[in-house]
């Protein structure tokens, strides 16, 4: 009899999330497989684990999407190009590392609407922002990159085709979409608005990519100014439905994946 193939994460502070998604979506295509969430401080360890133990698959969190890089065997072009993995495919003991995040970000959007030609303004330059960024570079959208560094905002304007800019700078009516690429509006992180809502309307779409909150206060404020919102929730979805497909070689069941999503919030 055949054994149950194994998934997971690793992360210092696992959550529910990812697993609640993969283990819906292989109930959902009747699949003997189960992800489980393991709580790691030593990435190193955790990769011997996986060739050990034979894990099919394994989501990677911060701290560790840039240092578990070396570790690998092989590193997809996409990771190679942000910079960091953030999924972890082991076929016989080969281990490479693939980055979904960017896959995650265009396909939260494009439920809204199409990319080509919109013109963006991303908020932040640091890992997040990069996959973001990327995403929506490579599907036509033409980006404004802010940062409280302006420095590191040249740095990823230079390496996606975008300009760098201050926020004040920027006109917001020459703007179509707003991504706050931040950890600002987290819980336990900051309460703060990554922008001011003033500065929107209901020509806008404002996208974050914190989703705890479900609805962060940003958003919250966007929504006032009529401005259509996108939760990071969308994002981390999508993430996700990239990760089942590179683990399973099948389509996600992306119905199935977002009722489970859903049920936690």
């Amino acid at each position: 009899m055949a054994l149950p193939i194994l998934c997971g994460s690793f992360s210092l502070h696992p959550v529910s999330t990812g697993a609640a998604m993969h283990n819906a979506g292989y109930r959902a295509l009747g699949l003997d497989w189960h992800y489980v969430p393991f709580a790691v401080t030593n990435i190193a360890e955790a990769v011997d684990a996986m060739r050990t133990l034979g894990l099919r698959g394994a989501g990677i969190s911060y701290p560790f999407k840039e240092s578990v890089m070396p570790l690998l065997d092989a590193i997809d072009d996409d990771a190679a190009t942000m910079g960091a993995v953030n999924t972890i495919v082991n076929t016989d003991g080969h281990l490479v590392g693939y980055n979904t995040d960017w896959i995650g970000g265009a396909r939260a959007l494009q439920e809204a609407t199409t990319l080509r030609n919109k013109r963006v303004l991303v908020l932040g330059a640091g890992g997040a922002a990069r996959a973001v960024a990327t995403g929506l570079s490579r599907e036509g959208a033409v980006l404004t990159i802010v940062n409280r560094t302006y420095e590191k905002a040249q740095a990823l304007a230079s390496a996606v085709h975008a300009r760098a800019a201050y926020l004040d700078a920027v006109d917001l009516d020459a703007i179509d979409i707003v991504v706050n690429a931040t950890s600002v509006g987290m819980s336990g992180v900051s309460d703060a608005l990554p922008l001011d809502p003033s500065r929107l309307s209901a020509n806008h779409i404002a996208m974050d990519i914190v989703y705890k909150p479900l609805r962060t206060p940003w958003l919250l404020a966007a929504s006032a100014r009529g401005a259509t919102i996108i939760g990071g929730e969308r994002m981390l979805l999508h993430q996700a439905a990239a990760q089942f497909a590179l683990y399973t070689r099948r389509e996600a069941p992306l119905a199935a994946m977002a009722a489970a999503l859903t049920s936690l919030q």
